[in-house]
């Protein structure tokens, strides 16, 4: 049995009342239409997804976009903060540094050896950034603190004020305020009352009769008596081993017991006991010993630099 191609379609449209139509046309027609059809149809599925998928990575690009922002914005403000806890540590550990000059300067003082110096850890460089870590290098600033404070307080201090009060106890100036000059000096002189030579163990500072005399550090008043040699005079216990004398005094100003201060006026120049002439013998005593009183008279400003 024979099979025949179709080689073309007819189809025929009638309507009442009017003729009909004939339409004609080839089989390969009828398949370009149906792909067509189809490819459009693929087309514009595959756009519909595709612009799907472009809106949801748009959203989702957006949304990572100002994560990102947010992240940037965060890591500058930490970057900002952290650079300004570093300068303030290195700011402090700047101070500290100062700190331990200015005890080292108070342990030379005090007579205690020098302190070696903290190595220094840097400073912040002008570009930025963060050249150490800020935790450690405030745990260093508080450990270096720690330390001074402790030194200050354990060793500086006690032998500082040893050493001030040491200082406060010495004999410093002249006991009377007016131009004077010294008139016989400590050692070996020539007898003024008779032959021969003597010790003498002061200074005599002539001044008018009546002058005030003012002890020459602060202390307390052990001896105020008459003596054949000094006549009316002074002692006065300064402590650390320091004592001073004021002789031939017209009249004194102080009791035995009473403190006095850098400066106060004990009694007034006379020419008691054993003497020639209105004047103040003045005696420094350290440990019992009568020494030299001359380096004694410079003032305080004078003694300070010494």
């Amino acid at each position: 049995m024979k099979h025949h191609r179709v080689r073309r379609y007819t189809v025929l449209l009638s309507r009442p009342g009017q003729a009909s139509n004939v339409y004609s046309f080839s089989p390969w027609l009828i398949g370009l239409l149906v792909g067509v059809l189809l490819f459009w149809t693929a087309a514009g599925t595959y756009l519909f997804i595709e612009h799907r998928r472009g809106e949801t990575a748009g959203v989702r690009l957006a949304a990572l976009s100002t994560q990102a922002r947010q992240l940037s914005l965060q890591l500058e403000s930490q970057k900002t903060r952290n650079n300004r806890l570093s300068r303030q540590a290195i700011s402090l550990m700047n101070q500290l540094d100062k700190l331990e000059g200015e005890i080292n300067s108070l342990r030379k003082r005090a007579g205690l050896p020098q302190v070696k110096p903290a190595p220094t850890l840097g400073k912040v460089p002008q570009g930025g950034g963060v050249p150490l870590d800020v935790q450690g290098l405030l745990g260093t600033t508080d450990a270096r603190l720690a330390v001074l404070v402790r030194d200050l307080n354990r060793n500086v201090a006690p032998a500082l004020n040893n050493r001030l009060a040491r200082e406060g106890a010495r004999p410093v100036g002249y006991p009377i305020d007016t131009t004077t000059y010294i008139a016989s000096g400590f050692g070996v002189r020539r007898n003024p009352f008779g032959s021969g030579y003597e010790s003498h163990n002061g200074d005599d500072l002539p001044a008018a009769y009546g002058t005030p005399i003012h002890a020459t550090a602060p202390g307390r008043v052990v001896f105020a008596s008459w003596g054949s040699i000094f006549g009316y005079h002074v002692i006065v216990d300064h402590g650390y081993g320091y004592r001073t004398l004021y002789g031939h005094m017209s009249r004194m100003a102080v009791k035995v017991g009473q403190r006095v201060g850098r400066g106060q006026v004990i009694g007034y120049v006379g020419s008691s006991g054993r003497s020639s002439g209105p004047h103040v013998h003045y005696s420094v005593f350290v440990g019992g010993v009568a020494v030299n009183p001359t380096p004694y008279l410079q003032s305080i400003q004078q003694a300070a630099l010494n």
